[in-house]
């Protein structure tokens, strides 16, 4: 999905991230100026003496206590530089705006690791969890503070294929052994050949399912689609399966591009598939990737652009926030508008090119990662390729909305290889509802809509083999 569900945590959770869903979207203000590295300094302790615990409760407690400048007053000459006594105010009293009265702290986790130790804190909201996470290095100086949504416990297995579907499910792998990602292919029962999909998700660390809450979009589809007979692959997103890879930020290639390449071509050498007959799905920042991936393997015959943006992502991103803000009660705060500004400077130094930390990076992403974002130009990548198009919105989107649906209209208005289909009553996980979109519903169980997945299987009916 769009950062606005995903961005709050860094790439091992980046985690847009979903009741983590609502709970992203409500802190991105918060995010704009806690996320990240900061760094503080501690009074030095004798290492006899020294207890992580202890230190990140005082920390805790003088932000509570509305103590910043004392907070501020250990912090380095790079951070205090950085982040401002008002700015560090405005992010920690925007969270209780924004999620609620603070319930409890938890019992605290360490971690040695590198030199330093590591000490995560769950914060208990009325309306969501977070964790503290701050680090120690051996002087007990402390070299990260970070607010992140608290990790969801794992997705239950999938439910087991029914006993009278008209499919099996296979475990496959796209790449090697070390660094591949698991995957699972869905094949309708026959000898085939059968036309084949690749879904490719949203931003964040997505599984196989895609699972936001209680809905698994890309289950329903690849089930969907197999019940009609074409094959579906869907697999693990390398930022939850291997956030290391992710260290140094990362590109938006590595993210996604790279292995949706990979899973197509696996899926044309599996027994039973039409090899030239493979297409892409992207949903969301998979659908605005889903002209490059078309780029890299000429031999994909079609591509589904299910809720994708047509205009740049970090402008989005700064809408969404704005939006967000409105949604949550009506009106933007001083704490928002001050968070929003944030963003809006921070997006401003990443096209500019200055060198910033991290932490002063939107969402507390590498500019690197951001810059390779920004260098996509998805709408003239869809027009510099041959393949078919296929272009699928939700109209209570309120993530990827109707600009960018007005927008790939523009483009492909007179083009005989591009089809357009809007669904009324879908939000951006392609489930129907009633009423405006809201975040909140995304933690409603739901079922992306039938007659979607039918339009689908029916495109790619009728897509000539090349």
């Amino acid at each position: 999905m769009i950062h606005i569900i995903r961005q709050i945590e860094r790439r091992s959770g980046h985690r847009p991230g979903e009741g983590r869903t609502a709970t992203r979207a409500l802190l991105l203000s918060a995010a704009a100026l806690l996320l990240g590295l900061g760094i503080l300094l501690s009074p030095r302790a004798r290492a006899e003496d020294f207890d992580a615990v202890r230190a990140s409760n005082e920390v805790l407690d003088a932000m509570d206590a509305g103590d910043f400048a004392a907070v501020h007053a250990r912090f380095d000459a790079t951070m205090a530089g950085a982040i401002t006594v008002e700015q560090l105010a405005q992010g920690w009293k925007v969270l209780p705006a924004q999620i609620g009265a603070l319930k409890e702290r938890g019992e605290a986790r360490v971690v040695e690791r590198d030199g330093r130790t590591l000490v995560t804190i769950p914060l208990q909201y009325e309306k969501a969890a977070l964790n503290a996470m701050l680090a120690f290095d051996a002087e007990h100086r402390l070299g990260g503070f970070a607010i992140r949504p608290a990790a969801p416990a794992a997705a239950p297995a999938a439910p087991p294929v029914p006993a009278d579907a008209h499919y099996r499910e296979l475990e496959l792998r796209i790449g090697d052994e070390a660094t591949g990602l698991a995957a699972t292919l869905a094949l309708p029962n026959g000898d085939g050949p059968f036309p084949a999909v690749v879904l490719v998700h949203g931003s964040g660390p997505h599984d196989r399912d895609e699972t936001i809450g209680p809905n698994r979009p890309f289950l329903d589809i690849a089930r969907g689609l197999a019940q009609r007979g074409v094959a579906v692959l869907r697999y693990e997103k390398r930022t939850k399966a291997r956030p290391q890879d992710f260290a140094d930020g990362g590109s938006i290639d590595l993210e996604t591009t790279d292995d949706a390449v990979l899973a197509a071509a696996l899926l044309r050498s599996q027994t039973g598939i039409d090899p030239k007959r493979v297409f892409v799905l992207g949903h969301s920042l998979g659908g605005m990737m889903a002209p490059r991936i078309g780029a890299r393997d000429p031999q994909i015959a079609g591509l589904v652009l299910l809720a994708a943006p047509s205009r740049p992502l970090l402008d989005i991103l700064i809408e969404q926030n704005r939006r967000m803000a409105i949604l949550n009660d009506g009106k933007t705060s001083d704490a928002e508008s001050i968070a929003i500004q944030q963003l809006t400077d921070s997006v401003a130094a990443v096209r500019g090119g200055r060198e910033i930390a991290a932490a002063q990076a939107p969402m507390g992403i590498a500019p690197a990662y951001w810059r390779s974002v920004d260098a996509v130009d998805q709408v003239a990548e869809a027009r510099a390729i041959e393949q078919p198009l296929l272009f699928l919105q939700g109209a209570r989107d309120i993530q990827v909305v109707d600009a960018d649906w007005q927008g790939w209209r523009d483009a492909f208005h007179d083009s005989p290889r591009a089809s357009f289909k809007l669904y009324e009553t879908l939000n951006h996980l392609a489930i129907s509802g009633e009423g405006d979109g809201n975040l909140q519903e995304y933690q409603t169980p739901g079922h992306v809509d039938a007659a979607l997945i039918a339009d689908i299987a029916a495109w790619i009916a009728a897509q000539p083999t090349k």
